[in-house]
């Protein structure tokens, strides 16, 4: 190679060195401003990929949380920790716990003037601190994150243990939070800023360059429905649904209304990662037996209350993530919590079919669902079968009534609902009533006993 080629390849050389920053660079912005759970992993999980979609070179996440789940928390640390391309955090103005964790996970920590970072121990959800298995796991996780990044360990378990001494940066006995200058002085933040303006001139970024991440009306409806108060409401649609489908077969509006309440519960848990097709299992198998309790196995036994459990287990297992029944990394109170908000559902289910079970398919709510036009016999309209006649004729269950079913009377089989509740196959019974083309029975043997009181 002559002397004019080696010249000429070095001027290339230096040429595109100076323009890599400006050509190559493309960032990806993320802004997590909430509490660390579903919403805020599955932010960062999409928009992780639009960043590899884009081809940008660094992710950069605006962060202000007081902090969340320690289990999402973990799963968004694990995702800076291997990602393949530069990760920055800018924390504006709040990283506390949680928030700390995924600060330490990034390459960069940029704050904002007047910004905090620590308090790391893990608590409940009455900010009481939970017992040492929980601050020994969150030290580990705390120190291994800092290793990872080559900042100090030590600094980092004082996040979550007051024990740890550190005189030059807190009294001992007293959790470690540092400001942002105290933080740049610690070595853990790379520098203190006044806006994002300022970090973009330090990191070297035009701001031409930055692609801001879109919350979809997807990702907003997910939001709201997994929601506690749309989630007790839901299951109280699941819950009433299954009820008077159970109750009065053939309903049909009932169970839609179950199964839509149902699809709108688990689908953005699913999408989520937080429900596991083994807990909807559990869920449908609960159903089921509630089904067969009902409709194939006389009396309340085994199956319904095995039923009752499974439902309710299905529902509350949903809503916290766990590893098939392990629920270390579920911020603590979680798991009771939701079970609070499906019991709750329940019981507030059962209140109201108590109060207005017999009415409310005639409330105005419901008339729009049904015909209310009567088909009366002086306009031509007759059945199918006359009815009428039929008054206090004895005949034979012929499938179990409860409280509907078929009986026979006469070799004829008709539709019938049980006055008495539940009536077995193969017993007599007699017709009391007629109302709207129903025959309404009584067990044969009852009237039997009412007559031979009266006659003592």
């Amino acid at each position: 190679m002559n002397k004019i080629t080696k010249t000429i390849l070095a001027f290339l050389l230096t040429f595109f060195a100076f323009l890599h920053p400006t050509i190559a660079q493309k960032v990806y912005k993320v802004d997590i401003k909430d509490e660390i759970g579903p919403n805020a992993w599955r932010t960062i999980d999409i928009g992780y990929k639009e960043a590899k979609a884009v081809g940008a070179s660094t992710f950069l996440i605006e962060l202000n949380t007081f902090g969340g789940a320690v289990n999402f928390a973990d799963s968004i640390r694990s995702k800076l920790l291997n990602a393949d391309m530069k990760t920055v955090v800018y924390v504006n103005n709040n990283a506390a716990s949680a928030g700390a964790l995924i600060s330490l996970a990034a390459d960069d920590i940029y704050m904002h003037k007047g910004g905090s970072l620590g308090a790391a121990s893990v608590v409940n959800e009455n900010g009481e601190i939970m017992p040492e298995k929980y601050q020994s796991y969150m030290r580990g996780l705390m120190r291994a994150t800092a290793e990872a990044k080559g900042r100090n360990p030590k600094i980092a378990e004082a996040f979550v243990d007051a024990e740890v001494s550190i005189p030059e940066l807190k009294p001992d006995g007293k959790l470690l939070t540092l400001t942002a200058s105290e933080a740049v002085k610690a070595g853990l933040v790379k520098a203190e800023v006044a806006n994002l303006s300022d970090l973009y001139q330090l990191a070297e970024i035009k701001a031409a360059d930055v692609v801001q991440h879109q919350v979809t009306v997807v990702d907003q409806l997910i939001g709201f429905l997994i929601n506690p108060l749309v989630s007790g409401i839901l299951i109280l649609g699941i819950i009433g649904g299954i009820y008077f489908e159970l109750q009065t077969p053939g309903i049909g509006f009932a169970l839609v209304v179950a199964i839509v309440c149902g699809a709108l519960f688990f689908a953005p848990l699913y999408m989520q990662g937080l429900a596991d097709n083994w807990e909807i299992a559990i869920f449908i198998l609960g159903v089921i037996l509630l089904a067969l309790e009902v409709f194939v196995i006389p009396g309340f036994g085994v199956a319904g209350i095995l039923g009752i459990i499974f439902v309710l287990c299905g529902l509350a297992f949903s809503m916290v993530d766990n590893d098939f029944l392990d629920f270390k990394l579920t911020q603590p109170g979680l798991l009771v919590n939701s079970f609070l908000i499906v019991t709750g559902a329940m019981v507030l289910t059962v209140v109201i079919m108590v109060i207005f079970g017999r009415n409310i398919l005639r409330s105005p709510a419901f008339r729009v669902l049904v015909l209310e036009d009567e088909q009366q016999s002086n306009q031509g309209y007759t059945s199918s079968q006359q009815k009428a006649n039929l008054l206090l004729q004895n005949g034979v269950a012929r499938t179990v009534l409860r409280p509907s079913g078929k009986i026979e009377i006469n070799g004829v089989w008709y539709d019938a609902v049980a006055l008495d509740g539940f009536i077995d196959v193969g017993e007599e019974v007699y017709v009391e009533k007629h109302e709207n083309y129903s025959l309404f029975v009584r067990k044969l043997s009852a009237k039997r006993d009412s007559n031979e009181t009266k006659t003592t």
